[in-house]
């Protein structure tokens, strides 16, 4: 009886803390529209400001993040692009969960949810 108590107590300890877990998820929508949307735009290509600013700045279509995986898409917000002269790194500004959040959002968004190589 008490080996139950204990498992019907611990099943409601973690009933209560899976959604507040939950909760906490990055949101990659919001992410990007703070972080990247400025450069990439609001449709996943770049605005004519930032083409202006950064010539090799490429639009997030299927063919884009169909050659990348996540990992590298990761390593360019990490270390930025071309020594931070196409792009900065976001290292100091997001955490790798964030981050993550971002490529998941800009891969469902713009990519078809595509997770190729």
């Amino acid at each position: 009886m008490t080996v139950m108590i204990r498992l019907l107590g611990a099943a409601v300890v973690l009933a209560s803390v899976v959604p507040t877990l939950a909760a906490q998820a990055p949101d990659g929508a919001a992410l990007y529209r703070e972080h990247c949307k400025e450069c990439h735009g609001a449709a996943g290509r770049p605005t004519k400001q930032a083409l202006g600013k950064y010539k090799d700045i490429k639009a997030f279509d299927v063919a884009f993040l169909g050659a990348r995986s996540d990992d590298s898409l990761v390593a360019v917000l990490k270390h930025g692009a071309k020594d931070g002269k196409e792009m900065k790194s976001f290292k100091e500004k997001l955490s790798a969960d964030e981050m993550a959040a971002v490529v998941k959002y800009v891969r469902t968004k713009f990519g078809s949810g595509a997770n190729n190589p």
